[in-house]
């Protein structure tokens, strides 16, 4: 079901709360987002279908369909679709509280999850939809809670140490955005989250919906389409750059990835014919 709908409900009550819903909706034709100063609300976002990129501290991480990101209050950061169409639902909160609980679970940086049952998620988002359609008096209310619930239920992803699921990502990511540039074996990414190689491939994939390397060719092809856009520097200079082999490698999983050569893709994002 496609949601092209938003609202921020304001209710003196509810602000008194420990945390409260600031916002709430969705779009199946999100925009680039950019905000140097982050926003002024917390916020978690679930891809409903379709693709997009988040970006933050300098990285770039892929959000699949099934997948969430969260993002704190006045965390600069940056997400858009990979084509044309990316079907996202949000959900923003805030509250006297809300720092402090965000620290409690140790919710202080941007994090990206894939949960084992989406529908969780999507089922609370129904039912504060529903709270505040439905419910004009309490709906606030019951979506303060509804608002806890899903914080918590994005908790259990990335909560643990570094071996389990959703702190063993997020570190490979950090490892991978860090050292791109170069060459590493499996086994190097594996030493860094404290598993072994199987085990690593298997949490990443049921993570992101790729294997680790498939994530670096991706990181590598993010950080080329920048310097394309950004500088003058031959494609030759930019595929040692970015850590591929040769221009000609660059230019093949380019091609695969994007559609279009390099050089094209400098092109169309220039107007030029």
């Amino acid at each position: 079901m496609k949601i092209n709908y938003y609202t921020y409900p304001y209710n003196l009550e509810t602000r008194k709360l420990p945390i409260h819903l600031t916002g709430i909706g969705g779009s199946e034709w999100q925009e680039h987002v950019i905000r140097e100063q982050g926003y002024d609300s917390h916020q978690i976002l679930y891809s409903a279908s379709q693709t997009g990129f988040l970006k933050f501290d300098g990285s770039v991480y892929p959000v699949g369909p099934g997948m969430l990101f969260f993002l704190p209050a006045n965390y600069p950061h940056e997400y858009y679709p990979e084509g044309e169409k990316w079907d996202v639902r949000w959900v923003t909160f805030s509250g006297y509280s809300s720092n402090h609980i965000l620290s409690l679970l140790g919710m202080t940086k941007p994090a990206v999850i894939k949960p084992e049952d989406p529908a969780v998620f999507e089922n609370l988002f129904a039912r504060m939809l529903s709270a505040l359609s439905t419910d004009k008096r309490h709906g606030s209310h019951t979506c303060s809670g509804l608002v806890y619930e899903y914080l918590l239920e994005f908790h259990r992803y990335t909560a643990g140490s570094a071996g389990e699921p959703g702190g063993l990502v997020m570190g490979v990511l950090d490892y991978i955005n860090d050292n791109y540039q170069r060459d590493f074996p499996l086994t190097e990414l594996a030493e860094v989250a404290g598993v072994t190689p199987q085990h690593l491939c298997r949490v990443f994939k049921a993570s992101m919906n790729m294997r680790p390397h498939e994530y670096l060719s991706r990181k590598r092809i993010q950080e080329a389409k920048t310097r394309l856009i950004e500088t003058e520097m031959p494609v030759s200079e930019i595929s040692a750059a970015c850590g591929f082999i040769n221009a000609g490698h660059f230019s093949t999983v380019f091609k695969k990835l994007e559609g279009i050569s390099p050089a094209e893709y400098r092109q169309s994002k220039r107007g030029k014919t």
